[in-house]
């Protein structure tokens, strides 16, 4: 089976920058010893070339030029300078190593050394088969008296060469090895950072950790990495926030229906119903589903347009009969009375029905709960919008709360009796200012506590 070649290539950061690192070094190594063994190689064919001449500037000291013919002078230990020496005038052989045939290979590479003329080298290929370098000099200035060739085994010096390239080869194969070691040990101490932020980011995410990597202390590199890694925490808590707001509003919004449903069933399950009363129980609970649906749909609406950035006034909508229908479902249940001021019954916001419900509703709902006997919700013009503001008669706002009351989950007085959650009046800020609309007490009221809603004019 033939495999992708995407599938053979290593997986993981450090395997391919060792990879790499590898690949790299070996293309120099292998330049570099090509370029040496031939450099090396020179070298040695030049230092066999000096010790031909040299041979050959000896020998030539024996050869008499001065008289006709040309004659070779024997001296004492004169065997070692004729070992592998040709001595020609002019053409004519003159003497020869003993070893060497007169028709031979070497001698016929003799005699065309000297029949050039001049001085030259070059490399014949012997019988044996070895490679012998043979080199030509003139004994005077005149090149048809006498010339001399010599020649030398190049057997050592190609040992000499094998070696080092053996050698080098050997070098170049630790080389490899140690640098691919040291790589992979100095890419793993590298990214041994990056793994430590890469297990912490992922364990700070999962919590919503208020832990960040910061700038400081770290190499250029990971403080870049750094500062993405925190600005994605900061996302992620950013979301999971949003997330446990949402779940807490829909919890706390749904509260209300969810009782008035469990009331209604406990009302008729309490003795036996007449028509008439099981179907005003169901007309109720089926109001309070609708309710559920309504706000389901707002607040997860009002969270898809925050995650959208989207901030333009969603619609237009009669305030008075909403907030009648609003004081109306409070029920006969209610321990206060509830009442509604609409300055102009054509009064209009810039907000649907269910946004605008779910706006006054936390309210509405906190008034209530704290009111003695009454509740009076007004809605008038204003320039640019609509102020609908919810008031009761209740002891009012403690002055050392005031500053907390838009924080989510802060109660006033957590031993009150009632279950809130301390999310109602946040939730209505945030509603209001989505569609650029405002929510805020107003400290001026002394009868009780007041809360303006200002909503933009539909």
């Amino acid at each position: 089976m033939i495999r992708h070649p995407r599938r053979l290539a290593p997986r993981t950061l450090r395997a391919r920058l060792s990879f790499v690192a590898l690949t790299t070094a070996a293309l120099l190594m292998a330049v570099l010893t090509v370029v040496f063994n031939v450099v090396e190689e020179r070298h040695l064919q030049h230092q066999a070339d000096d010790e031909l001449r040299s041979r050959a500037a000896a020998v030539a000291t024996t050869v008499d030029t001065s008289h006709r013919p040309v004659r070779v002078v024997e001296t004492v230990n004169d065997g070692l300078l004729d070992a592998n020496v040709w001595i020609y005038a002019g053409t004519h052989l003159l003497e020869k190593p003993p070893s060497a045939a007169a028709a031979g290979t070497l001698t016929r590479a003799a005699g065309r050394l000297a029949g050039q003329g001049r001085a030259r080298c070059a490399t014949v290929e012997a019988e044996n088969p070895h490679l012998v370098r043979m080199c030509s000099r003139a004994v005077s200035g005149h090149p048809d008296s006498a010339t001399v060739v010599t020649a030398v085994d190049l057997a050592p010096y190609r040992g000499s060469a094998d070696t080092l390239l053996l050698g080098s080869l050997v070098l170049d194969a630790v080389m490899l090895a140690c640098t691919y070691a040291l790589t992979r040990l100095a890419v793993g101490r590298a990214l041994r950072p990056v793994g430590t932020m890469t297990d912490q980011a992922t364990e700070w995410s999962a919590v919503g950790s208020d832990e960040r990597f910061g700038a400081t202390d770290h190499p250029a590199e990971l403080a870049r990495l750094g500062a993405s890694l925190d600005a994605l925490l900061d996302r992620i808590r950013t979301v999971l926030r949003h997330e446990r707001q949402l779940t807490g509003e829909l919890s706390h919004e749904l509260r209300t229906p969810l009782t008035r449903i469990i009331i209604e069933l406990d009302w008729w399950r309490a003795r036996p119903r007449s028509a008439a009363e099981t179907r005003a129980t169901h007309e109720v609970i089926a109001e309070a589903a609708r309710s559920m649906r309504s706000i389901c749909d707002t607040l997860l609406s009002d969270a898809r347009e925050n995650a959208l950035s989207a901030s333009t006034a969603p619609g237009a909508t009669a305030v008075a009969p909403v907030l009648r229908r609003m004081v109306d479902g409070l029920g006969p249940q209610a321990r206060v009375k509830a009442l509604v001021e609409v300055a102009d019954p054509a009064l209009e916001a810039g907000v649907t029905p269910a946004l605008l419900e779910r706006i006054v509703s936390p309210l509405l709902a906190n008034a209530v709960r704290h009111a003695r006997a009454t509740v009076t919700v007004t809605a008038r013009p204003m320039p640019g919008g609509v102020r609908i503001g919810v008031a009761d008669d209740g002891p009012g706002v403690p002055e050392a709360f005031v500053g907390e009351l838009f924080q989510p989950g802060r109660r006033g007085d957590p031993d009150d009796g009632h279950d809130g959650a301390g999310l109602g009046l946040p939730l209505a800020r945030r509603l209001a200012r989505a569609v650029g609309g405002e929510v805020s007490h107003d400290p001026g009221y002394t009868s009780g506590a007041r809360f303006l809603a200002d909503l933009p004019a539909g």
